[in-house]
């Protein structure tokens, strides 16, 4: 179990994750469809995660899901790097009624993200464009390369949710352990 806590003028952020747990989650952002999508993403990825977010939600929602991206990239980072015995690379398609996402990912220890995913307007409460501010924020945070990117879908909810579960089943997928016992890179690290 990896435990950072992180406090700022804008938030106060506790994130406890175990990558090697059965999807077990409580989540408390104060913003109900975040939790809902990290609760998604806890779920398919096999995490036990913990976050507790006291944000400045009076300013609106993005201070908080930006810097529980930061924390949780950080904490991922803490829990999987150095790599050993994992697969490395992992992917998924995720449907969800008409829409579907892809996420291809690389436990790279170097950052990148491509996101293709079109969806604007809210949902709810939430801006749609906050998706890409947490998704960077994570993505760099811990050191991975990821692409994820919408295939098709119209609904914002069905799309949203495909994207953080394509995430997850794509880090389950990666952070399988490998039968090799050394690192899967031809530089020999990460």
């Amino acid at each position: 179990m990896v435990e950072i806590k992180r406090v700022t003028k804008e938030t106060d952020i506790l994130v406890k994750l175990n990558i090697e747990g059965s999807g077990k989650y409580d989540i408390n952002t104060g913003i109900g469809f975040f939790d809902h999508m990290l609760q998604s993403l806890a779920k398919h990825a096999y995490f036990d995660l913990e976050i507790e977010c006291k944000g400045d939600l009076y300013v609106d929602f993005h201070h908080s899901v930006e810097d529980v991206g930061i924390v949780l990239g950080e904490a991922f980072n803490k829990a999987v790097f150095p790599l050993e015995n994992k697969e490395r690379f992992g992917d998924a398609i995720v449907v969800m009624d008409e829409a579907a996402v892809e996420c291809s990912l690389d436990l790279s220890n170097r950052p990148f993200l491509l996101y293709d995913v079109e969806i604007e307007g809210k949902i709810g409460e939430f801006d749609c464009e906050l998706f890409e501010e947490f998704f960077r924020a994570f993505v760099y945070n811990a050191k991975i390369t990821a692409h994820i990117v919408k295939k098709r879908g119209k609904n914002r909810h069905h799309i949203a949710e495909a994207a953080f579960k394509s995430l997850a089943v794509a880090l389950r997928r990666a952070l399988k352990k490998s039968d090799k016992a050394s690192i899967p890179s031809t530089k020999g690290m990460l």
